[in-house]
């Protein structure tokens, strides 16, 4: 009894941020028996959150497939025969509406998605709009549009963006075996980009694409290092999607799911680390086990751009079991915003002429 009191207790718990892991001390957490990595990871989440608060997302995609990145585990790729039917860029009143919908849901932020190498500027001048628009509702917003320059970041912050979106995926070492047309440093260099305009960062990575234990440590690794930590860290589940290079992979353990969690949690104390990708097929048992790991941020809706993702009855349901609730925010929409989203409303109602439904943005 005693020995066990002493191997609890003797846990370091010092939940500084910093910038500097090595692999030795990851691969030392993940080794960690579970128990003792979960009561770790629990008690440094309550040291920075409200352990039963989790941040609730929606995600839209507002520019489906056609993607020329070869991205294996990626249905939006046009590399591969998925299925999916290339579309393009939802007009501006279209996602409007749609995130007034997700925040009569329950959601706090509003994330878009389009599947591009990089944005062009007459589709970065519409994307723009919809982030004021977004915003002006008194909700966080988010941007995933692949690579940006330096300009393109700063014309997306003084638009009021708040998060940019560009994951890591893997580590360095195994970035070669899931994704060719894009460099490691060229996702450095954007989330350098979007961190010098201003910009909070959403930055993780997908579990299970047949990566080993030490890449894992070594995703959360390059994370974590970086200074300061992403403010939000999606730690996604390989959704298998048929037509992809990885719809066969072996599944991963969601033991070593839960474990990357936790440990995800230890050396970014102070960020949201979000259940994201792969979440539908995880039973609430799993789920349960992940909030309890220090997981605080989930997407909240039918889909996750082109994959499913838990109904939102069935989140609140499972809300309700476990005593969790949405974490609350106070409006991000100024007066002034507030002023400009009304003026824009009335000269839309009063033009002449009816816009399309969408807007030309095919690659």
């Amino acid at each position: 009894m005693s020995a066990t009191v002493t191997s609890s207790s003797t846990l370091a718990l010092d939940s500084t941020p910093r910038h500097d892991w090595s692999f030795d001390e990851i691969e030392a957490l993940f080794a960690q028996p579970f128990n003792d990595l979960m009561f770790k990871a629990q008690t440094i989440h309550r040291q920075h959150f409200d352990a039963n608060a989790v941040q609730v997302s929606t995600l839209l995609s507002i520019k489906t497939g056609a993607c020329p990145e070869d991205c294996k585990y990626c249905p939006q790729s046009g590399h591969y025969n998925t299925g999916l039917d290339k579309e393009k860029l939802l007009e501006i009143e279209k996602v409007v509406a749609q995130a007034r919908s997700a925040k009569d849901a329950g959601a706090s932020r509003f994330c878009m998605g389009a599947a591009w190498r990089s944005p062009r500027q007459r589709d970065l001048d519409v994307v723009l709009e919809m982030v004021k628009q977004v915003k002006a509702l008194g909700l966080e917003t988010c941007m995933t549009l692949g690579m940006v320059d330096g300009d393109q970041a700063r014309q997306l912050a003084d638009a009021g963006l708040d998060y940019y979106n560009h994951n890591l995926d893997t580590s360095p070492e195994y970035y070669g075996e899931i994704i060719t047309t894009r460099s490691y440093a060229d996702r450095l260099d954007t989330l350098g980009n979007v961190r010098d305009a201003g910009m909070k960062i959403c930055s993780g990575g997908i579990l299970g694409m047949g990566e080993s234990a030490r890449d894992r440590a070594g995703l959360l690794r390059q994370l974590a290092n970086l200074s300061p930590h992403p403010e939000s860290v999606p730690i996604n589940m390989l959704v298998k999607v048929p037509g992809t290079p990885l719809e066969n992979v072996e599944d991963l353990d969601p033991i070593e799911y839960l474990r990357a969690i936790a440990v995800a949690r230890i050396m970014m104390p102070a960020s949201h680390v979000r259940l994201s990708a792969g979440r539908e097929q995880m039973d609430e048992s799993t789920q349960a086990l992940a909030f309890m790991a220090g997981a605080n941020s989930i997407f909240y809706g039918d889909t996750l751009l082109t994959t499913g993702n838990p109904q939102v009855e069935r989140d609140k349901a499972l809300f309700a079991k476990l005593g969790l609730h949405p974490e609350q925010r106070e409006s991000c929409a100024t007066d002034e915003q507030q002023a400009e989203a009304l003026s824009r409303e009335v000269k839309r109602q009063a033009s002449v002429a009816q816009s399309e439904q969408y807007y030309d943005a095919a690659v």
